[in-house]
């Protein structure tokens, strides 16, 4: 069968550009998680990296939707682009002179923060440009396979990496930055500036009523927050692989890669056979099924099972967020795509970047191992919960 999405090179461009950035962003990340443990050796300085990431989102939310709806979703894109490249030249910089600290993993972090606040919604909101309205779907299961392809490679080729030195693995995230800068420049759209108008807060806070008054895409998002916030083992993953798996840098960034092999999977299944009934009710079996996987690898002392266990995580995360954007997208014009994707980058950002720091908070109170299984049973309520307040969702047929 032909894939319809060839038809399109610019989507093309932008997919090249997201698995980029996606591999630099964890190669990134991964390093700094372990730097950070290899400094503090506290379970709560690794939390400390995802809130430090998620406050400048929140802070700039508002800002952020105005200027995706506003300007050339290219340039906005590239620019982010741009930051985080200088970023990951700050830390070349510092590991090469030696002046890397606890600090200045955390200031990067808010760097890293800042830039991808304005990132993600406007890629989210540039995406649907690309393709028709039809194949949409589609394009949106292969993007976000491609992404987590890279989240597959990226931390598995950062761990090989760092046998060079942290700094060699930041130039190479350096450069995989420049490479996406690039492909976004090539992308073609006809932008057409929207008419002038005075920033007011009823326009700032369009995204927001947007999406509260339209119960079951608030459903959704607030599903995906809910349950990754109390779900997420990812920020732990040192003190797992140290103190309990008694791995190292390798072993961290393949349990790092694991959740992606899994989302990557099963987007590919995804891809080519996109789900057309009764999506309220796979979407939460499976949001259950990603809580169960989570309660597995608390429990687990073993390499392997703990690798099946994330594998499953990501794997149903993936049917999920699948879901979720597919609503978000086919029921937003373009004109408030910006604001939109801005409100839904923050559920996102708070279950991910967030959800780290709580982590890492219940872990120094009460242990790795019992953070992660709390989380995991409390997935599976929220599951419940949801199922009664958003029964229409629950019920939905349909995207």
């Amino acid at each position: 069968m032909t894939n319809p999405l060839r038809a399109y090179p610019s989507f093309r461009y932008f997919l090249c550009a997201r698995v980029a950035t996606t591999m630099a962003s964890q190669m990134m990340m991964v390093i700094v998680g372990w730097q950070m443990y290899d400094l503090t050796h506290s379970a709560y300085d690794l939390g400390l990296i995802g809130l430090a990431q998620f406050l400048p989102s929140l802070a700039l939310v508002l800002m952020v939707g105005h200027v995706a709806d506003r300007f050339d979703r290219r340039y906005v894109l590239g620019w982010c682009l741009a930051g985080q490249l200088l970023v990951a030249v700050g830390l070349v910089a510092g590991n090469l002179h030696g002046w890397i600290g606890r600090e200045a993993l955390l200031v990067a972090s808010v760097l890293l923060g800042a830039t991808r606040a304005f990132q993600m919604p406007t890629q989210q909101a540039l995406g649907p440009l690309l393709v028709p309205a039809a194949v949409l779907p589609r394009a949106l299961a292969l993007s976000a396979g491609g992404a987590e392809a890279a989240i597959i490679a990226g931390p598995a080729l950062g761990g090989l990496i760092y046998a060079a030195g942290a700094s060699a693995v930041y130039l190479v995230s350096a450069v995989l930055f420049l490479c996406a800068a690039l492909c976004v420049m090539l992308i073609r759209i006809d932008h057409v500036p929207p008419p002038a108008e005075p920033v007011s807060l009823q326009r700032l806070f369009a995204g927001v009523g947007f999406i509260w008054q339209r119960k079951e895409i608030l459903g959704a998002i607030s599903l995906d927050l809910f349950a990754v916030l109390l779900g997420g083992a990812v920020a732990l993953l040192p003190v797992f692989v140290r103190d309990i798996l008694h791995g190292g840098a390798q072993e961290l960034g393949l349990l790092r890669s694991a959740p992606a092999v899994g989302a990557l999977l099963m987007s590919l299944y995804l891809a080519r056979h996109p789900i057309q009934r009764r999506v309220g009710r796979v979407m939460f079996a499976s949001v259950a099924v990603f809580g169960v996987a989570t309660i597995v690898f608390a429990l687990s002392s073993s390499f392997l099972l703990s690798l099946f266990a994330l594998a499953f995580t990501g794997a149903f995360d993936m049917v999920s967020v699948v879901i979720r954007q597919s609503l978000v997208q086919l029921h937003t014009p373009n004109e408030m795509r910006g604001r939109v994707s801005a409100v839904n980058s923050i559920f996102i950002g708070a279950s991910n970047q967030l959800g780290e720091f709580e982590s890492g908070l219940t872990a120094a109170w009460f242990g790795a191992v019992p953070s992660v299984l709390i989380g995991g049973l409390g997935t599976l309520a929220v599951v419940v919960i949801w199922m009664r307040l958003f029964p229409t969702l629950a019920k939905r047929e349909h995207l």
